[in-house]
């Protein structure tokens, strides 16, 4: 008897800890039945993780995620959320309290909050993003474990939800791997926390998990429509509305819970010039998503990159997603368009958002304001390429970019990597991403940021066996500043590859308001005139489509040390971090206008 009850509880058990999972990414998060979850989160920093493990190294039943409190006076409870202070969620942790500003490790965020199930209804709980490794418990029953610090995830908590208060803890470490991805050396503040948004999100049973919309072909203006549910099923009617067109078509699910139509249409073609956006609405049951789409084709051609049709020079800058004036994760549309609006003043009409997915608010507010993307993964450097759970990451950080942007009429290159060592290994890695992306959408360009690093003669030639797997040539430079400075003018380039080229990188650094001779480092001349060379040497490169010089402003990186120069932040700006612009940001104005 005693036996049969232990294994009934220890079955209890396990159902109750399996009732919760990930599933996958639900699409368009924002027109869904949302309830916040940001706001002030209590938060505990655990250097040791001592909340998570005993001091064997062995993980707990009752760490810090059952939000223990004192029953009787005699009981030894050695923490209390409550007592804590609080970090505002999203944000990041470094620029919320002075002591973690370079902290690398795990702190514990704890939410209470109100909620009322609504009957018959599943309860989501999703996460824009967190960095970097997050457990997260639903009032003290674990709902998952993710890692990646850049795209979303989501849980079925349904069987976790009390009619009443709740608790959500999440353990987030945002310590440095070598198997991770990003690995464990990069270029950027490493922004620990719950940096984006989180939310419940009520669905039916069967919900739209996620949906394609996307202008086909110019010719007919053939229109391709596709839907998916969150589970098989067959005979759902899913309908599809766009006023302005005048489109009404109602579509019923096969087996597999998917249904797709394509259809004649005569949409404005969006565009930079003139990004227009139709209201969408896709409807099961008794819900309606709503969207702005816009309809756009891009493709190349020999070494000309095609926009509906037309050839386009992508006047671009590269950008990471650090607020302006002052630092800090970026996380709202208002930082989103500020640092967009600064492109614009650039001239710009495409932005490279290195080195790693950005937050949906900016991929939208780009869209808004007619500026095209290319969007990356964070494979960086060198990366654990013959690691099967470092590839199976890398993966699905792309698939949950491309999955949630899907629909963006901007959003015209995915790339696979930035500056990654040459080897076997890694060609292998790499193949097969690009070839994971193309199955997944095959209406973008694919590409990476390649390197080129020496020269004979001065004579520069790309070579990378990535070249057969990409529809636009990508690659780094740095002439002037990491290598033969002064020698630009000099400069010959030879990309034995037939197709459009973009220098993903190029540039150097300057303290604003430091000035100078134009051969001393760090000036605002110096940077000006490696600009007005620079820009002269890549006029003369066949089949250049475009640039995405480094960088749009000033940003943090704990490997720029150079103490009354660059004080932790990496100075190849065009922009101050307080918005100033620096002498190099006319030359490139000046350029862009003339293309």
């Amino acid at each position: 008897m005693k036996k049969l009850l232990s294994t009934t509880l220890l079955l209890m058990v396990s159902g109750l800890w399996a009732a919760a999972q990930e599933v996958p990414q639900i699409a368009n998060v924002m027109a869904r039945q949302t309830t916040s979850l940001n706001g002030e989160w209590n938060y505990i920093v655990d250097v040791q993780e001592e909340g998570y493990y005993d001091y064997r190294m062995n993980p707990m039943r009752s760490g810090f995620f059952v939000n223990a409190k004192p029953q009787r006076p005699e009981d030894l409870i050695e923490y209390d959320f409550d007592k804590n202070p609080t970090l505002k969620v999203p944000g990041d942790w470094n620029t919320q309290d002075d002591r973690l500003f370079f902290y690398e490790g795990t702190v514990w965020y704890k939410k209470s909050f109100e909620y009322h199930p609504q009957a018959g209804k599943r309860t989501l709980l999703y996460f824009g993003a967190v960095n970097y490794d997050a457990h997260v418990y639903v009032n003290g029953q674990k709902a998952g474990h993710h890692q990646g610090g850049f795209t979303p995830f989501n849980y079925d908590v349904t069987d976790f939800m009390k009619d009443g208060e709740n608790v959500v803890i999440v353990k987030v470490d945002n310590k440095r791997h070598a198997e991770d991805v990003p690995t464990q050396i990069f270029d950027w503040w490493n922004y620990g926390g719950i940096t984006r948004d989180v939310c419940l999100v009520t669905v039916e049973p069967t919900y739209v998990e996620n949906y394609k919309l996307q202008l086909k072909s110019l010719e007919g203006r053939l229109v391709n429509f596709s839907v998916k549910l969150n589970r098989e099923e067959a005979g759902i009617l899913v309908t599809l509305s766009i006023p302005e067109l005048k489109i009404k078509k109602t579509l019923t699910t096969a087996a597999d819970g998917t249904a797709s139509i394509s259809m004649k249409a005569k949409p404005q073609l969006w565009s930079p010039e003139n990004p227009k956006l139709y209201k969408v609405e896709i409807k099961l049951g008794e819900e309606t998503i709503c969207d702005e789409i816009g309809f756009r084709t891009i493709e190349t051609k020999g070494k000309q990159i095609l926009l509906n049709g037309q050839p386009i020079f992508l006047k671009g800058i590269s950008i990471h997603e650090e607020k302006p004036n002052g630092g800090g994760r970026a996380n709202s549309t208002e930082d989103a368009h500020t640092l967009l609006s600064w492109a614009k003043e650039l001239g710009c009409n495409f932005v490279r958002l290195a080195h790693y997915p950005h937050n949906e608010y900016a991929v939208r507010e780009a869209e808004r304001m007619g500026m095209l993307v290319w969007s990356e993964i964070p494979c960086y450097w060198t990366i654990a390429w013959t690691n099967p759970d470092t590839y199976a990451n890398a993966e699905r950080q792309l698939t949950n970019m491309i999955l949630r942007d899907q629909n963006r009429a901007n959003v015209i290159i995915w790339s696979v990597a930035n500056e990654t060592p040459h080897s076997e290994a890694r060609d292998a890695f790499l193949s097969k991403l690009a070839k994971r992306a193309r199955a997944l959408d095959d209406s973008r360009l694919i590409s990476m940021a390649m390197e080129v690093i020496s020269a004979s003669n001065y004579h520069n030639k790309l070579q990378d066996n990535m070249h057969e797997y990409v529809d636009v040539v990508s690659f780094n430079q740095y002439i002037g500043w990491y290598r033969d400075v002064n020698d630009a003018p000099k400069m010959t380039w030879e990309i034995p590859y037939e197709k459009p080229v973009i220098i993903s990188e190029f540039g150097g650094g300057a303290r604003y308001g430091l000035h100078g001779e134009k051969n001393q480092r760090w000036t605002e001349e110096f940077q000006e005139n490696l600009y007005q060379e620079n820009t002269a040497m890549l006029d003369k490169i066949d089949g250049l489509a475009g640039t995405t010089p480094w960088i749009l402003k000033d940003f943090r990186s704990p490997r720029r040390v150079l103490t009354g120069i660059q004080d932790f932040y990496n100075r190849k700006g065009l922009f101050s971090d307080n918005g100033e612009k620096k002498k190099a940001f006319f030359v490139l104005k000046d350029w862009y206008s003339k293309k």
